[in-house]
């Protein structure tokens, strides 16, 4: 838990992620990652300069199977306030739409209820739990099923909400978070949702798995990239013009 803390304490100082009198909203699936930030982020704020407010919430998709009692526990036993929020995102996904590829709808609905629910529960803030692995899939995805170079920012604010949204943990592997999830027996709900396993971001996880074994520094250096925003725009057409009218001629 000492290198989740040292890496998530890095992370919110590098881009300014919390100030005194924030009150974050942990968006809390039950999963390993946003189980393991919301212990992190209580034992942060203990030591932490700014003084600012926790709460949980988790937004259930009304799927059969979904058992959220250990998180109930686990913020009784954190002394956190929990709010779950009941849906029908998942009758309106498989049984009404009938959605072939629902993950991006279902993620899309998904935070516009816990916007909703953060901004009901007085939050300026809603923590999720993306970690560095997360950014690189999400860059691929971009890149390949896409053609843009981007992925998600650490801070984002939603101006039609008044809301920003932080990921503490993007600094963190998700081999780490696995490995301090089974050291500490964090308590794991399962998801019962019958896309999971079978999605895109499934596929970036195999296919950086298969890079790796050719070229083992592969996520490293991925992640180094993202932060070099001197490489973005790299066929800007404006600064390539211009070396033809003489400007710029020292620039590669």
């Amino acid at each position: 838990m000492k290198q989740i803390l040292s890496k998530l304490r890095r992370a919110i100082q590098d881009f300014n992620m919390i100030q005194d009198g924030d009150r974050i909203a942990v968006g809390l699936s039950g999963g390993k990652d946003s189980t393991l930030l919301l212990l992190a982020l209580n034992q942060y704020r203990k030591f932490s300069p700014q003084k600012f407010e926790l709460c949980a919430v988790t937004i259930s998709m009304g799927l059969e199977g979904y058992d959220p009692s250990p998180l109930i526990e686990l913020c009784k036993k954190e002394d956190i306030t929990y709010k779950i929020i009941d849906t029908q995102i998942g009758e309106i996904l498989f049984n009404v739409r009938k959605e072939k590829n629902p993950c991006s709808l279902c993620a899309k609905m998904r935070r516009g209820v816990l916007h909703d629910a953060a901004k009901e529960l007085g939050c300026n803030k809603v923590a999720l739990g993306h970690h560095s692995n997360d950014a690189i899939e999400t860059f691929l995805m971009s890149l390949l099923y896409e053609g843009r170079i981007n992925t998600f920012s650490p801070v984002t604010y939603l101006s039609i909400k008044d809301l920003y949204l932080i990921r503490p943990m993007v600094y963190v592997s998700e081999k780490d978070i696995i490995g301090t999830v089974n050291k500490l027996n964090l308590p794991i709900v399962k998801n019962p949702c019958p896309a999971n396993g079978h999605t895109q971001r499934q596929y970036m996880k195999d296919l950086v798995k298969q890079i790796k074994l050719d070229i083992p520094q592969a996520e490293d250096n991925i992640l180094g990239a993202l932060m070099n925003i001197e490489q973005l725009n790299i066929w800007d057409k404006s600064k390539i013009s211009s070396l033809c009218n003489g400007i710029n001629k020292d620039e590669n």
